[in-house]
């Protein structure tokens, strides 16, 4: 198996990356800046962000090396929900989302030379309706603080959590069955 390299600084991802069985692989994060084109749809969004870390990463590996790299992002009603920038906002996108469903996209790109594949997943998550002092309560835990959307699905954000349709680890950053579908068309199966 050709080396593999994350370029994301994401523990979720590293840990689902061992998860599946790809436990030597090297972390290397390039500096991009998560803007994009107007007029994208969400899956067009986090493929075209997932390309630009892609592409940036390239440059810190060699042509054999196989780069993966992801872009994560909450979409309510067709708005970005990045990562809180403080309690207040993490309040007001709890708030907003609760009762509701709204939609996580992950972009994934596995690049290997000149070789780059890009995909997406989309996964509806559905949250109950909560009390204002549950919402404090959660985020006094600090867990929103660094998480689009103000929640973590793998942690207690799952309270939060009625139901999803679609692929869990996507919502935890990385759809690990897409990505084993691309990675095997780099030759690397891991079943």
């Amino acid at each position: 198996m050709e080396h593999i390299v994350l370029a994301s600084g994401s523990p979720r991802r590293q840990e689902l990356l061992v998860r599946i069985g790809i436990t030597d692989f090297d972390i290397r994060v390039p500096e991009t800046e998560e803007s994009y084109p107007a007029g994208l749809s969400p899956r067009e969004i986090v493929e075209y962000i997932s390309r630009e870390k892609a592409d940036a990463a390239a440059k810190l590996c060699t042509p054999a090396e196989i780069v993966i790299t992801a872009d994560t992002m909450v979409f309510l009603d067709d708005q970005r929900l990045g990562k809180p920038a403080d309690e207040e906002e993490a309040l007001r996108m709890l708030t907003a989302l609760q009762g509701r469903h709204h939609t996580v996209c992950t972009g994934v790109t596995v690049r290997q030379g000149l070789r780059v594949l890009t995909e997406s997943e989309s996964t509806e998550v559905y949250f109950r309706s909560a009390s204002e002092a549950e919402l404090r309560s959660y985020i006094a835990t600090g867990e929103p603080m660094d998480k689009a959307g103000a929640y973590g699905v793998q942690g207690k954000g799952a309270l939060l959590v009625e139901k999803l349709d679609g692929d869990f680890f996507n919502v935890m950053g990385l759809p690990v069955l897409r990505l084993s579908r691309m990675l095997a068309q780099f030759g690397v199966h891991l079943l």
